[in-house]
C-alpha cells in the first residue's frame, strides 16, 4: 500500500533514485540540492515521496514560507494590490505551503517509469495529501502548487478539482526551436525589421569579451552586485537568490552549469547561469549593468551568443525564461502556458482569493529585459 513521507533534505533519497523517476526537464536532484543549500531567506524545503515499501513511486520538492500575495502581481494590477494590503493586510501575507520550488521553471513532479495514468493519479493525490499535511504542520492557511507545466495540467486539474482549489495562469515559459545551423538562418526566419534591427545590433559584439567559467569565486562579489541591480529592476520578483546559490549550482552540476560572463575591457558588465542536457539550453538567470548593457546591447548579444553556443553543440532546443516576452516572440519564441493551483484553509478566505484570482493573476510579464 503506497504510503506518504515528508522529509526535510532532498540528500534522504539518493540522487541516482531521485532521478529515475520521470521527471520532466533538467531541474532534478543536484540542481534542487544546490536550491536547498543556497540559504534563501525566508524559505524553508521539504520534499514529498510516496513509497510502496522500498520502492520510490512519485516524489516532488515543497517549500514554505510567508508569501506577500502581491509580489507577483504585474503593474496593470498594482491598484488593486494595494486597496487589498490596506484592506485585509493579513490576507495578503500568509503563512504559504507550496508543491514545487521558488527556483525551478515549472513544478517538478516525478513518478516511476512504469506508472499508468491510473497510478500517476493515485500517486499524485497522495503528494497532495502529503502538501496538505505539510500546510497543517507548519501552520501554513495558504496551500498553493507553483508553476504546473501543460504536461501535468490534466493531471493536477483532476487531482485538484475536488479539493476547493482554483487555478490561476502563471507566467508561460519562452523557448525557441533550434531549426538552424547557422546564425543567417536564424535571421532569415524573422521579420525584414527585426532582421534589420538585430544586425543593428550586432555591431557592438566586437566591443564585448566572452567567457564561459564553472568557477565564479574570483568573480562572486560583481556577479552579485549586478544580479542585485537586474533584481530592484524587476516588476515581478519571489525569491532572492544568493551568491552560494550560484556557487552551488555549479558546483552541484559539474558537467551541465556553465556562467557565461560578458567583459568590457576589464570591468565585468553581465553575468549568465546556464544548464544544458539533452539538446536543451535552459537560460536560468542573466543579469547585467543596465547602463553599459543597453549602450551595448548586450541583452541582445547573450541572446545570439547562447544561439551560438546551441549551434555548436547541437542542441535543438533553447529555454530562454519568463521576462521580456513581447521581444522573446519578436525573436521566435513560442510560449508553453503554466498554471497555479491554490487555496485557503479558511472557507470565508479562500472565497475571497478564488473571485479575486482573476484580477491577482500576473497580467503581463515584464516586457523591457533589455
Amino acid at each position: 500500500m503506497p504510503e506518504i513521507e515528508i522529509v526535510p533534505s532532498i540528500d534522504a533519497v539518493p540522487a541516482e533514485i531521485w532521478d529515475a523517476l520521470s521527471f520532466d526537464g533538467i531541474e532534478r536532484h543536484a540542481y534542487l540540492r544546490a536550491v536547498e543549500q543556497a540559504g534563501l531567506a525566508g524559505f524553508a524545503f521539504a520534499y514529498i515521496l510516496v513509497r510502496d515499501g522500498e520502492t520510490l513511486l512519485a516524489a516532488a520538492p515543497a517549500f514554505v514560507t510567508d508569501y506577500a500575495i502581491d509580489t507577483t502581481i504585474g503593474p496593470d494590477h498594482a491598484r488593486l494590490a494595494a486597496i487589498l494590503r490596506r484592506l485585509l493586510p493579513r490576507l495578503m501575507r500568509p503563512r504559504m505551503a507550496a508543491l514545487g520550488s521558488p527556483c525551478t521553471e515549472t513544478l517538478p513532479l516525478g513518478f516511476a517509469m512504469n506508472a499508468d495514468v491510473a497510478a500517476r493519479r493515485q500517486a499524485a493525490t497522495l503528494i497532495v495529501d502529503g502538501l496538505d499535511r505539510l500546510a497543517v504542520r507548519e501552520g501554513a492557511v495558504l496551500v498553493g502548487v507553483k508553476d504546473v507545466a501543460a504536461a501535468d495540467a490534466l493531471l493536477m486539474a483532476s487531482v485538484m478539482g475536488m479539493r476547493g482549489y482554483s487555478r490561476m495562469p502563471s507566467l508561460p515559459i519562452a523557448s525557441l526551436p533550434i531549426a538552424f545551423d547557422t546564425i543567417d538562418a536564424y535571421l532569415a526566419g524573422l521579420s525584414p525589421g527585426t532582421r534589420r534591427d538585430m544586425r543593428r545590433k550586432l555591431r557592438s559584439r566586437g566591443d564585448v569579451r566572452v567567457e564561459r567559467v564553472r568557477d565564479i569565486a574570483p568573480v562572486l562579489d560583481r556577479v552579485m552586485t549586478l544580479y542585485r541591480d537586474t533584481l530592484a529592476r524587476a516588476e515581478l520578483r519571489f525569491e532572492e537568490l544568493t551568491g552560494a546559490f550560484f556557487t552551488g549550482v555549479l558546483r552541484e552540476m559539474p558537467d551541465h552549469a556553465v556562467m557565461t560572463l560578458y567583459w568590457h575591457g576589464a570591468e565585468l558588465i553581465a553575468a549568465n547561469l546556464l544548464l544544458e542536457e539533452d539538446g536543451l539550453l535552459l537560460d536560468k538567470f542573466f543579469c547585467m549593468d543596465a547602463a553599459r548593457g543597453r549602450a551595448l546591447n548586450l541583452y541582445y548579444l547573450s541572446w545570439f551568443d547562447n544561439l551560438d553556443y546551441c549551434i555548436e553543440r547541437h542542441l535543438v532546443r533553447y529555454q530562454a525564461g519568463q521576462a521580456a516576452y513581447r521581444e522573446k516572440r519578436r525573436l521566435g519564441c513560442q510560449m508553453a502556458p503554466t498554471a497555479i493551483w491554490f487555496r485557503h484553509r479558511n472557507g470565508l478566505m479562500n472565497r475571497i482569493l478564488a473571485m479575486a484570482a482573476p484580477h491577482l493573476a500576473p497580467a503581463g510579464p515584464c516586457e523591457d529585459a533589455a
